[in-house]
């Protein structure tokens, strides 16, 4: 069976773990334990508590326990919302997400088979969100000065042609 290191590891490209579990020790009082660790990692990935089980090949109601006497009480601590009740296993994202410990993805891809030479694409986020893959892209593409197109020409709010 892989070590509990092994498991979940892209939790490391898209939140700050080393600060996380150091954050969320503080509030325990001690390290937090390999399998703490691997939990909140299958969380952070976007796995439900009875997916984490199913891929651990573990009993899904013992996942869920330990997350409810340990992570969750951890963040909910942390995050200042020691009295309010978890709805959902995806509040402990969004409240660590909210608390600025998920970081930003960024990447620059050349498009030069598609676009004008020296074209950029900056994939500045991808989350999942309401059962959707959400990408945030932002494009650059080179002008010249002398645009062939007058300004004034672009204006999509005038029905009229005024």
């Amino acid at each position: 069976m892989a070590s509990t290191n092994d498991r979940f590891v892209e939790a490391e490209s898209r939140w700050d773990l080393k600060t996380l579990y150091s954050d969320l020790a503080a509030v325990k009082g001690k390290p937090l334990t390999p399998v703490e660790k691997l939990h909140l990692r299958g969380l952070l990935c976007g796995f439900s508590p009875a997916e984490i089980a199913e891929k651990l090949k573990k009993n899904p109601k013992g996942v869920e326990t330990d997350l409810c006497a340990s992570i969750y009480k951890y963040v909910k601590a942390f995050v200042g919302k020691g009295i309010e009740k978890i709805e959902n296993w995806r509040n402990i994202t969004e409240w660590l997400e909210d608390a600025g410990y998920k970081t930003p993805s960024s990447a620059n891809l050349p498009v030069s088979n598609l676009l004008p030479e020296k074209s950029i694409v900056n994939i500045s986020n991808i989350s999942i969100e309401k059962n959707q893959i959400v990408i945030v892209v932002k494009l650059q593409i080179p002008t010249s000065l002398d645009s062939e197109l007058p300004i004034q020409n672009l204006d999509i709010n005038d029905n009229n042609g005024n």
